[in-house]
């Protein structure tokens, strides 16, 4: 098992959301091997059904693994949202722990679920990073496969392939059935490849919903499923007010590169630098990175991207509460020239007092004014 950087805690009940394969229940098994742990597996039928319909009869259990001293595990707790007022219940009578995990917050966030107001933390776990794959780490693999676990562990590319067809074919699909996400399943199933082309550019919710056959409003309502799904997030335009910045054009990014090339039925294709996705994929890779690898710090960032013009615009921006902005210009080559640091340059006119940095495959240090070249490995310095 690959040694994962986010620090969850042994001393208070906790939430841990993430994409279904992210590795969420082989973690929390792991980390309280030392503690006993009742576990409530909800994608066991025989066990969800005993939590929809034997609440009774699954209380009293808890109760006795509680009077025990041990930590209840509740895996996929969307599926059984009531759950949570029966733990609210042990924690308050009994000092009871919990352990939730989850990749679906849409039943619990828009069904009014009880998020024990306070009484948990809350941890996210994503597709693996560079730092945890550690002497694995092969960064054309990562853009061509993605992070998650199961497209790493001794897996061959075949396997790679396999799995995340089959992660595109059947858990996407089943997932949004199941969870009885959208009313049709036909038209988010082609709304799928549509977002997959998507991925990292504006997004233009008309031409989409004619690609897909639906309405506008339809549309945004399938990314927020997969923002809510854990699948992806949208980020939003520079703008210093936030109201301002949520109403322009946004981009949104898949949550791994390998689902992504799934997604668009390239992820059995040759695929090297000179690809000309290259530099999309490596634009996700970065981001993914960046966002996560602060997260596990502990970080409370803000992310945002601006376009200057039609042509030039700034990758990714980053809001670090008590220290100066950092603007993000993302290039895959290996040859660093002044000419990738020009949008930055732009940039610092009307923004002077930011920090200014290209990431790319360069591995030699270069400046131009302000703005630092950097090998994307160096990011440290950023977090």
């Amino acid at each position: 098992m690959y040694k994962r950087l986010n620090n969850l805690t042994i001393s208070n009940s906790f939430f841990l959301f993430g994409a279904r394969g992210t590795g969420k229940s082989t973690l929390i098994r792991h980390r309280f091997a030392g503690n006993q742990l009742f576990e409530v597996d909800l994608l066991d039928p025989v066990q969800a059904e005993e939590a929809l319909f034997g609440i009774s009869e699954l209380k009293a259990k808890l109760e006795f693994a509680v009077a025990e001293g041990k930590w209840i595990f509740i895996d996929e707790v969307q599926k059984a949202p009531k759950l949570l007022d029966v733990a609210q219940s042990l924690i308050d009578r009994k000092n009871a722990k919990f352990i939730f995990s989850g990749s679906s917050a849409r039943k619990l966030r828009r069904g009014a679920a009880n998020l024990l107001g306070g009484r948990a933390y809350q941890f996210h776990l994503y597709p693996l990073i560079s730092i945890e794959l550690a002497q694995d780490f092969d960064l054309l693999r990562h853009l061509k496969f993605g992070g998650l676990p199961q497209a790493w562990r001794g897996a061959s590319s075949l396997d790679a392939v396999r799995y995340l067809r089959s992660y595109v074919s059947t858990y996407l699909k089943e997932e949004v059935a199941e969870e009885q996400l959208v009313r049709k399943l036909e038209p988010f199933t082609k709304f799928l490849q549509v977002a997959g082309q998507m991925s990292g550019h504006l997004l233009n919710y008309t031409k989409v919903a004619q690609d897909v056959g639906v309405s506008d409003q339809t549309v945004k309502t399938y990314f927020q499923i997969l923002e809510d799904t854990l699948l992806g997030y949208t980020l939003l335009p520079l703008n210093r007010s936030f109201r301002k910045a949520a109403g322009k054009t946004p981009k949104f990014y898949f949550f791994d590169t390998g689902v992504l090339r799934a997604l668009q039925r390239t992820v059995d294709q040759p695929f090297d630098e000179n690809h000309y996705l290259y530099g999309l994929y490596f634009e996700h890779f970065l981001i993914h990175e960046i966002m996560r690898r602060a997260e596990y710090m502990g970080k409370d960032y803000r992310y945002s991207f601006l376009r200057l013009n039609d042509q030039d615009e700034v990758d990714l921006i980053i809001d670090r509460p008590g220290h100066t902005e950092v603007a993000i210009e993302i290039k895959s080559t290996s040859h660093i020239k002044k000419e990738h640091a020009e949008v930055l340059l732009k940039f610092s006119e009307d923004f002077p007092n930011s920090e200014l940095y290209v990431l790319s495959n360069d591995p030699n240090h270069k400046s131009f004014g302000r703005v630092k070249c950097l090998h994307w490995k160096q990011m440290d310095w950023i977090i």
